[in-house]
């Protein structure tokens, strides 16, 4: 049969991972068991299911877009049921990670899969594939093989785990039996399913996790998977408060395969009212599915999210670690999710999944070139909650809409009450509107702009023409540069330079939105634009804001005015200030992307040497083992940080390769300079004709 059946070809993986450690499209590591463990994440935009260095196990089951309170007085995520545990017992004796040899772990980029594989005892060799299922939001698999080397006798249990932050956990078990249709001939005589249920911490929303084992005998053309019948499947209750087991035991012969899958979903009452009976109503489906069918459509599916790529040739650790980078953004957004991306995705609960002005100027600008139709749903997104933003405006005596600094569910504010950042950080309510105005400049796409863009950049237009003093101030802001003080010692400032920046921006740009559809801008937009003014220091180096005298800064604030921005445009005065605030900045402590920037304009400067050498750094220090997952800065412990992933491929689109978005489409605008270790840059995009770049 055609399709790739993952699981069986695991050991034909293993020759092509032992080849080189620095695989396209596998990071692998040899020894688990060794060292710092950081988990990755197999995704499929919608949940995240994050290793352990357990065998059979995950660590965590992230849902996107699902939030309780939890953890303080505002929305948040929250752990979840955890429902892929397998424990496999040989001849009586439990499988854990103290009595194996030969582990293997690794993430398969290219299909989104993560594989593990061990030898126990001299009886058994095991290899397991964990996937979150790109073709269902909300479901999974774990495809287990166990190869007998001798006689022994196998137990597997399947556990789901509900987290202790949850309420009220039931357990149900349900048969379903095929034997009572009368046409029945398969290998099936019931099909079994286990669900746990609880309350989200408050109380919000219910929960549901359902698992059922599929046993993959044989597919289309009569090959057999296993030479082993379906056992009989037993449950148990006695596992404590909310713990319950599925399990069966199977006689295993020298030779013989035990080939199991678990199949399962997650759901939640903000998705449908009645989470239970629909996860399970998903599980039958992907029991009648079956296993080829599984496989094939979460694999097409990938190989069609891959036709859109970044390749490298001449440096194999650049090339995994630029597919690791795209890896997470195609695992971490969907074109159909109403939900939006937090800086650290589906990987954990760090940010407490809450939408920042990341997704739209760290990891926007990647998804925009590579794959539009994600980038459109991530600008949905806001669109969808305009009528808060337009009462955060209204809350706050402004006009037009504000959006909050950290978003959740419903599109309102989520910081909590005693943090400054909610009234203050007003850059995000800009960065959004340049959002929408790169969207259409790529696509072109004038119906979009009128119903969706529009909307959302002339109520944010409406905003800053009111934000803005009538001499043209910004008072009580905080930029990009979050370690900025008044001088009283707070970090509300005024006129800081990336505010102005890009609120000149949003004003500018809904001129001409407006223009484009041939709509008269109202006068107020261009005359606060024309009010704004940067404040220089008397070396004329711009200032972070109107009391700055040359402190420690967080990240690029000024700098962002040469890129994204490109309101710096003169050679000279971008390098006066790049140098300025780079030693301004420290080593650690500081997030990824003021490397990122770096890396930009001196590629823009036509400076190949440093711009690889920032570009590097953009990332480098802030791996984590052993997958190499990026955390915000060096010495971060909680990866993986999206938002530093989109800066680091930033470096890559608009500084190596010289591209820039301009009001007629995306240009090569800039000479590309390649590091001296690369022969070629290819950037594809779907449906597009490839960007080349060659020595």
């Amino acid at each position: 049969m055609k399709y790739l059946r993952l699981a069986l070809l695991c050991s034909v993986c293993m020759v092509a991972w032992s080849v080189s450690a620095q695989d396209p499209w596998i990071i692998r590591v040899d020894n688990p068991l060794q060292g710092d463990y950081y988990g990755i994440t197999s995704a499929n935009g919608q949940i995240g299911l994050v290793s352990t260095r357990s065998p059979l196990q995950v660590d965590k089951v992230v849902v996107g877009g699902l939030y309780d309170i939890y953890a303080s007085r505002c929305e948040n995520y929250f752990p979840n049921i955890n429902p892929l545990d397998i424990e496999l017992k040989i001849d009586g004796t439990r499988i854990s990670r103290r009595n194996i040899t030969g582990y293997t772990q690794a993430l398969d980029m290219r299909n989104a899969a993560f594989v593990g594989t061990f030898s126990f005892d001299g009886k058994v060799q095991v290899s397991y594939t964990i996937a979150a299922l790109r073709q269902m939001p909300y479901g999974f698999i774990m495809d287990v093989q166990v190869v007998a080397d001798k006689d022994c006798q196998a137990f597997v249990l399947n556990q789901h785990r509900a987290h202790e932050a949850l309420r009220e956990p039931h357990t149900y078990f349900a048969q379903i039996d095929n034997k009572a249709n009368p046409l029945y001939k398969g290998d099936y005589p019931h099909y079994v399913l286990m669900t746990t249920t609880a309350k989200s911490p408050a109380g919000r929303y219910d929960l549901a996790a359902t698992t059922a084992f599929l046993f993959p005998h044989r597919d289309d053309n009569g090959y057999k998977y296993s030479n082993i019948n379906v056992p009989v499947i037993n449950h148990r209750e006695d596992r404590g408060e909310g713990r319950h087991t599925m399990e069966f035991t199977q006689d295993l012969h020298a030779g013989d395969t035990l080939h199991f899958c678990l199949v399962g979903n997650i759901l939640a009452s903000n998705v449908v009212p009645d989470a239970r009976n629909e996860a399970e109503r998903l599980t039958v489906y992907q029991l009648l599915e079956g296993y080829d069918r599984i496989w094939m459509r979460h694999n097409n599916a990938w190989a069609d999210l891959w036709q859109s790529d970044i390749i490298v040739e001449g440096d194999p650790q650049a090339q995994q670690d630029i597919h690791s980078m795209l890896y997470h953004h195609y695992a971490f957004f969907r074109d159909d999710n109403p939900a939006s991306c937090s800086p650290m995705g589906l990987s954990g609960l760090g940010y407490q999944g809450h939408v920042f002005w990341d997704t739209e100027t760290w990891m926007y600008p990647v998804l925009l070139l590579m794959r539009p139709e994600i980038a459109r749903q991530a600008l949905q997104y806001r669109f969808d909650r305009l009528p808060q933003a337009r009462m955060k405006a209204y809350m706050h005596g402004f006009k037009g809409a504000m959006f909050p600094w950290e978003s959740g569910d419903a599109g309102q504010e989520v910081v909590a009450p005693h943090n400054m950042y909610p009234s203050t950080e007003n850059h995000i309510t800009a960065d959004i509107a340049i959002a929408c105005w790169q969207y259409y400049c790529v696509t072109q796409d004038k119906q979009w702009l009128a119903e969706t863009g529009f909307p959302i950049i002339r109520e944010t237009a409406d905003f800053w023409a009111s934000r803005i003093e009538p001499n043209g101030d910004i008072i009580n802001c905080i930029g990009a540069d979050e370690w900025s003080q008044n001088p009283y010692g707070g970090k509300q400032v005024d006129n800081n330079a990336y505010t102005i920046g890009v609120a000149k921006t949003n004003l500018q740009l809904a001129d001409a939105a407006a223009k484009v559809l041939g709509i008269k801008p109202p006068k107020e937009w261009s005359e606060a634009a024309g009010k704004l003014r940067f404040v220089y220091m008397p070396d004329g180096i711009i200032a972070v804001n109107r009391t700055y005298t040359g402190q420690v800064t967080k990240q690029a604030d000024v700098i962002l005015l040469a890129y994204p921005l490109n309101l710096l445009t003169d050679a000279a005065e971008i390098e006066r200030n790049i140098e300025y605030y780079m030693s301004k900045v420290p080593d650690k402590q500081t997030p990824a992307m003021s490397k990122s920037i770096y890396a930009v304009i001196y590629s823009r400067l036509g400076k190949p040497d440093k711009a690889l050498s920032y570009w590097r750094d953009s990332y480098l220090p802030n791996l984590n083992p052993p997958f190499r997952v990026i955390a915000e800065f060096n010495g971060g412990t909680n990866p993986y940080f999206i938002t530093g992933a989109g800066g680091s491929l930033q470096s890559i689109l608009f500084g190596f390769a010289g591209l820039d978005i301009s009001d007629k489409g995306l240009k090569q605008a800039y000479k590309p300079v390649l590091p001296d270790e690369w022969t070629s840059l290819t950037i594809r995009r779907k449906g597009q004709k490839d960007i080349r770049i060659a020595k």
